[in-house]
């Protein structure tokens, strides 16, 4: 992995970072989800007229991974509002790597080598460490585990798919706008469907907070994919998931908040 791409993908994981701490900041998470997935349908639709199309051979891993995204938006919506999901969730992040790993191996195969394969797996034990520190003293909430571990294998899953669509596609911008503007229609749809009427009212006091998460979210994936096409999959995945350290200190602080404001213990959930 050259400098340049190890600095694009450290930058991704900030960014992926930012977008989730404000996704946090949301209390209704539909209204969080509807707002950064239709917020990427809009800016997908935009760099549509400016990017190349993506080859024909690249649009069943791109239809494929929208339907992955899918599945992990709505694990996600689900892992936040169970209690615990902040302990669990650097689980999902743990695991994702570990699986990319072998899905690579299997299907793009790309074996690391001895010092990839220990930076991957001292990733995963290090992000293993977060969630068995967290849950120090207390019964495992074995739903937000379970929760965890779905979204991990949606992760790697989509990581995997994704790395193999933009490598056939010819433009990783082009497959970036496109997969933003196809996956991005669901959730808002499904949001619309359930307020009806009500829908801007319903996002309108977080509207300006949810399209800067989703300009953010765009530019962390967007970042991830051009890595993709330039790196192997596995360790870019292991070095992506830098990005929970700060979610982790940040539900930290936010439930420190929390308690000296109310006087009682919170819950704490996890960012993406």
């Amino acid at each position: 992995m050259t400098p340049l791409v190890t600095a694009a993908v450290l930058v991704a994981a900030i960014t992926h970072a930012s977008w989730n701490a404000i996704a946090h900041r949301i209390t209704d998470k539909l209204v969080g989800f509807t707002l950064i997935a239709g917020g990427g349908m809009l800016i997908g639709l935009a760099l549509v007229p400016f990017t190349a199309f993506p080859a024909a051979r690249a649009w069943p891993y791109l239809l494929s991974s929208a339907l992955v995204h899918i599945a992990y938006y709505v694990l996600l919506m689900r892992s936040f509002r169970l209690g615990d999901f902040g302990q669990a969730y650097p689980i999902a992040r743990g695991s994702a790597p570990l699986v990319v790993t072998v899905l690579a191996a299997v299907f793009a195969h790309e074996v690391p080598d001895g010092w990839a394969a220990a930076g991957v797996a001292l990733s995963c034990a290090g992000l293993t460490g977060v969630a068995l520190w967290g849950l120090r003293g207390r019964r495992p909430n074995w739903a937000a585990i379970g929760a965890a571990l779905a979204t991990g294998l949606t992760i790697a899953t989509y990581t995997v798919v994704d790395g193999l669509g933009v490598r056939a596609s010819g433009s990783s911008l082009g497959y970036i706008a496109w997969l933003m503007a196809v996956q991005g229609v669901v959730i808002p749809a499904y949001a619309v469907h359930r307020w009806r009427g009500g829908t801007l009212a319903v996002l309108r006091p977080y509207a300006a907070l949810g399209l800067l998460g989703s300009a953010l979210s765009v530019l962390a994936y967007a970042l991830v994919l051009w890595a993709q096409t330039r790196a192997e999959l596995a360790p870019i995945a292991a070095l992506r998931e830098s990005s929970v350290k700060p979610g982790s200190c940040g539900n930290r602080c936010a439930r420190k908040t929390r308690r000296r404001r109310h006087g009682r213990p919170a819950t704490m959930f996890a960012t993406q």
